[in-house]
C-alpha cells in the first residue's frame, strides 16, 4: 500500500476566491508566524472565477486599506445605475426614487473580479502565504474523535478506469490544525461537511440561482463606461424568477448576463436559451451589432439568504463566503460579504489558536458574522427571495419591493422571516400535454450554439481522466425521471450540453459529455433524484476564464 506524502501547516484553505484569500491575508496580518496554505483546483488564480461583476469595496477598503493605490486591474466607477422591466418588444425604465436603497450601491465599482482575486493572490504571497494552483481537494481528512484534520487532494494522471498514466502522482494529505472551505456554491466539500455535521440542521435548505455571462468588445459609439443596467421581465416572464444585467466596463467591454434562479418548474426550460432570448431583445441586441464576443461561462450562485445560512464552524475548521450562502440577491452582491467573511473568520482562528494545547472552537463564529455587516445586511433582505418563490417572478418582485421600502421606512418587516420550503429540485413538475419549450436557431452573430460558447470557456479537460460527474443511479434519467415528467431536465438546464439522450443500438441513451463541464454545480442542485453528484476533476481541469 502507497503511503501518502503528507504536509503540515497550521491553516489550509480551500478556494482561491475573494472569500479563501482574504482569510489568507488577515491570518498573515494578525498571526504573520502562522503557516497559510491555499489550495485552488484551477490551472490559474481566477481560471474558475466568475461574476457579474459590479462590487461594493467594502470589503477591499476594510481588508486592503489604501488598495486602491497599488491595484493592478482595472476599477470603473458606476456612474449610472438603473433598472428596467422588460416586455416582450417594450423596455420600462423604473424611476430611481421607486428603488429601496439596499438594492443600489452608490460607490460600485465594475471589475472583472478574475482580475481582482489575482491581486488578492499577489498580496497574499507578499505576505508569506503559500498558493498551490491545479490542487484539487477532493475529500476532508478526519482524526480519531471525528473532527477534521485537513484535506486529501487529487491524483493526477489516471485513465479513464482508474488505471495510472505515465507520470501519475498521487494524491498529498495536507493536515491542518483549522481547514477553512471557501469553494463558492455548492463546493464538494462543503456539501460533505454540511451533511456529516448536519450544519444544515437548524437552517432552511440553500436556494440557488444560475448566473450565465459573457464579456463583449463593443463599437465605441455604443459604450458608455460605467453604465450599470438591471432587468426584470422577459424572457422569463412568471416561468422564473431571475433577470439580465448589463455592466459597461473598461476598455470597450460589455459584462453581459442572465441570471435564473434554479426553482423553476418547467423541466424543458434552458437558462442557456433564455440567455439567447434576452439577448435578441430590443433593449440590447442593438449593442450587440458590430460586437465581438470574447469570453463565455456560467457559474450557480447561493440565493437563499439569512433564512438558508448554516451552521458555520465545525470541528476542525469553517465555512467562508458563498460556501456559506451570503449572496444578497436583491442587490446582486456577494463579494464584499466573502471578503468580510474571510477577514472576520481569519480573525476568530488567529485569536483560537493562540490557546496552545487547547481545544480550538469557532463555536461563536455564525453569531459573530451575523451580527457583523454581513448578518445586518442580510437579514434587512431575508423576505426577497422567499416571496419570489411564494408568489412568482413578477408579483414576488413587486412584493419584495414592498417588503423592502417597509423595511427601510419602518425599521423592520411587517412579515416577520419568511421561510424556504423545499430544495430547488423538487419544484419541478411534469410537462403539460407533452408540449416542451421551443428556442429558435442561433444566429452565430448575437446568439449562439452551447458548443460554440463552451469553446470560449478555454475548457482543458483530459477526455480520458476519470468521469467526475457520478450517477449513484444510471437507469435513473430514463427508468424515472422521463416517465415522471415527461422529460430530462438535464439536457436542457446544463449550459454547457455535457447531458445528452443518444440512440444506441436502436434505444434511448443518458450521455455524459464530462470534457464539456464549465464547473457550474446546476446538476448537482437541480436534479430531481439527487442522482447527479458533481466531484472535482483532476487539477487544473475545466474553464479557464479570461476577463470574468
Amino acid at each position: 500500500m502507497t503511503t501518502l506524502e503528507t504536509i503540515d501547516t497550521d491553516i489550509a484553505i480551500i478556494g482561491a476566491g475573494p472569500a479563501g484569500l482574504s482569510a489568507a491575508i488577515r491570518l498573515k496580518q494578525v498571526a504573520p508566524e502562522r503557516d497559510v496554505i491555499v489550495l485552488e483546483k484551477a490551472s490559474e488564480i481566477g481560471g474558475h472565477t466568475l461574476s457579474g461583476a459590479v462590487i461594493d469595496p467594502a470589503g477591499l477598503d476594510e481588508l486592503l486599506p489604501g488598495w486602491r493605490d497599488r491595484r493592478d486591474f482595472a476599477a470603473v466607477p458606476v456612474t449610472r445605475d438603473r433598472f428596467h422591466v422588460l416586455g416582450a418588444k417594450t423596455d420600462l425604465e423604473i424611476p430611481d426614487w421607486l428603488i429601496p436603497d439596499i438594492m443600489k450601491t452608490p460607490d460600485g465599482l465594475i471589475v472583472s473580479l478574475g482580475e481582482v482575486v489575482r491581486f488578492l493572490a499577489r498580496e497574499a504571497e507578499a505576505l508569506g502565504v503559500q498558493v498551490f494552483t491545479m490542487t484539487a481537494a477532493v475529500a476532508p481528512l478526519f482524526g480519531d474523535d471525528g473532527a477534521v484534520t485537513g484535506v486529501l487532494t487529487g491524483d493526477l494522471g489516471r485513465h479513464r478506469d482508474g488505471r495510472p498514466k505515465p507520470g501519475f502522482a498521487p494524491g498529498v494529505a495536507i493536515r491542518a490544525r483549522q481547514t477553512l472551505i471557501a469553494e463558492g456554491a455548492r463546493g464538494s466539500l462543503a456539501r460533505t461537511l454540511i451533511d456529516r455535521f448536519a450544519l444544515d440542521k437548524h437552517s432552511d435548505p440553500q436556494k440557488y440561482g444560475l448566473g450565465l455571462k459573457e464579456v463583449w468588445h463593443l463599437p465605441s459609439d455604443r459604450h458608455a463606461e460605467g453604465r450599470v443596467d438591471h432587468y426584470l421581465g422577459h424572457p422569463l416572464g412568471n416561468a422564473a424568477a431571475g433577470g439580465g444585467f448589463a455592466y459597461h466596463a473598461a476598455g470597450n467591454q460589455l459584462f453581459l448576463g442572465l441570471v435564473v434562479h434554479l426553482d423553476y418548474a418547467d423541466p424543458t426550460l434552458s437558462p442557456f436559451e433564455e440567455f439567447q432570448a434576452f439577448k435578441r431583445h430590443p433593449a440590447i441586441s442593438p449593442l450587440l451589432e458590430g460586437a465581438t464576443r470574447l469570453s463565455y461561462g456560467a457559474r450557480a450562485i447561493a440565493s437563499g439568504g439569512w433564512p438558508s445560512i448554516p451552521q458555520l464552524a465545525f470541528p476542525g475548521g469553517a465555512l467562508m463566503g458563498c460556501a456559506a450562502g451570503f449572496m444578497n440577491v436583491a442587490r446582486l452582491k456577494a463579494v464584499h460579504s466573502a471578503m468580510r467573511s474571510g477577514r472576520l473568520t481569519a480573525e476568530h482562528v488567529a485569536r483560537a489558536l493562540q490557546v496552545e494545547g487547547g481545544t480550538i472552537t469557532l463555536d461563536s463564529l455564525r453569531d459573530e458574522l451575523m451580527s457583523s455587516p454581513i448578518g445586518k445586511e442580510l437579514r434587512r433582505v431575508r423576505n426577497v427571495k422567499p416571496l419570489w418563490s411564494r408568489f412568482g417572478p413578477l408579483a414576488g418582485a413587486a412584493l419584495a419591493g414592498l417588503d423592502l421600502w417597509i423595511t427601510q421606512l419602518a425599521g423592520r418587516s411587517l412579515l416577520g422571516t419568511l421561510h424556504h420550503k423545499g430544495p430547488d429540485r423538487a419544484s419541478f413538475r411534469p410537462v403539460v400535454g407533452g408540449r416542451s419549450r421551443s428556442y429558435p436557431r442561433p444566429d452565430g452573430t448575437i446568439t449562439f450554439s452551447r458548443a460554440d460558447s463552451v469553446h470560449l470557456a478555454n475548457i482543458a479537460h483530459d477526455d480520458d481522466q476519470p468521469v467526475h460527474l457520478r450517477l449513484s443511479n444510471p437507469d435513473g434519467p430514463l427508468g424515472e425521471t422521463v416517465p415522471r415528467l415527461g422529460a430530462e431536465p438535464a439536457v436542457h438546464y446544463c449550459p454547457a450540453g455535457v447531458y445528452e439522450i443518444i440512440s444506441s443500438g436502436g434505444l434511448p441513451s443518458f450521455r455524459i459529455n464530462a470534457q464539456n463541464c464549465i464547473h457550474c454545480k446546476t446538476c448537482d442542485i437541480k436534479d430531481p433524484l439527487d442522482n447527479i453528484t458533481w466531484t472535482p476533476p483532476e487539477g487544473g481541469s475545466g474553464p479557464t476564464y479570461t476577463g470574468m
